[in-house]
């Protein structure tokens, strides 16, 4: 089976912890040892957000900037996908290996192309960096376009055009066939537009579930395993009245998704790639919380979503 596994920015670093090396490692060892089982029997692709660690590398570009010159949003996302998917390789290298499952994995640093007519350019919407009090966000205003995200706080917001492709996909595709393990499109992968005949990066953040859902697409893929941090997709979410949902069809997640249940900046994103991924195909998608990729692909936890 083939299988793409879209991390969340929970599987890599917890809200809770500090921004530190040792956290990062930590988390990502974790969420290594639960998606190893799923690498034996099964091809597969591990893609990640990159929302702190791209939102920390602006706030240094910030800091720095009469000093060292700034870099763009594209470069800092190459950064972010050499960063995460180093560490990501070394830890599950070291659990496959003590589990004695003989694969090999790539990191691939990964482009994908955009439409420079994409209205996302005079709209950001795409969440990065830490969390702001609502006093925070105040003082920061004047200097960065910020929204609340869900009930968690407020973030800097940046924009984000939809995927067209991944450049790259040929090369993933090699590699599947010879049986590596690849991690690809972090944090959506390099935001590129064709001009004059050439690639070009640009100032933007793709998200992270509809790129995964993009590969999946062109893959061929069988599963898309969405990890959160949390563990189904509820209605009326952060409500008294919030509910879990365990199954959805494509037909019952699109109109939950127009009646405004899932935020663009949280959700969303999550359920818009489902139905992208699940359309005319007898596939399926799984959300669900790291802590319990094994218990929902026995069906005993998650949100399943199929045709």
């Amino acid at each position: 089976m083939k299988i793409v596994i879209a991390l969340g920015g929970n599987a890599l670093i917890n809200k809770r912890d500090k921004y530190l090396y040792s956290n990062l490692l930590k988390n990502i060892r974790k969420t290594c040892e639960h998606i190893s089982g799923l690498i034996k029997n099964n091809k597969v692709v591990i893609t990640h957000g990159n929302g702190s660690e791209i939102g920390y590398l602006m706030m240094q570009n910030e800091i720095a900037r009469k000093k060292i010159p700034k870099m763009p949003l594209d470069v800092l996302g190459a950064e972010t996908e050499g960063l995460i998917g180093y560490i990501l390789q070394e830890q599950l290298s070291n659990i496959l290996r003590k589990k004695r499952i003989n694969k090999d994995i790539a990191t691939l640093i990964t482009q994908t192309l955009v439409s420079k007519k994409d209205p996302a350019f005079k709209d950001p919407t795409k969440f990065v960096g830490p969390f702001y009090t609502k006093r925070e966000a105040n003082v920061l205003k004047n200097k960065f376009v910020l929204k609340k995200d869900s009930n968690r706080g407020y973030r800097r917001v940046v924009p984000s055009p939809k995927p067209i492709r991944i450049i790259e996909l040929k090369i993933i595709s090699r590699l599947m066939n010879k049986n590596y393990v690849i991690i690809a499109a972090g944090g959506g992968g390099i935001p590129v537009i064709i001009e004059n005949k050439k690639f070009k990066g640009v100032e933007a953040v793709i998200d992270k579930d509809l790129s995964s859902s993009c590969l999946g697409n062109d893959i061929n893929a069988d599963l898309l395993l969405i990890l959160t941090d949390v563990d189904n997709v509820y209605l009326n979410y952060g409500e008294k009245n919030q509910k879990a949902l365990r199954r959805l069809s494509v037909k019952e997640a699109d109109r939950y998704l127009k009646d405004g249940q899932f935020p663009a900046g949280s959700m969303g994103p999550k359920i818009q790639a489902a139905i992208n991924f699940l359309k005319n195909k007898k596939r399926r998608v799984i959300i669900t919380s790291i802590e319990n990729t094994e218990n929902a692909l026995r069906g005993k936890k998650g949100t399943l979503i199929t045709k």
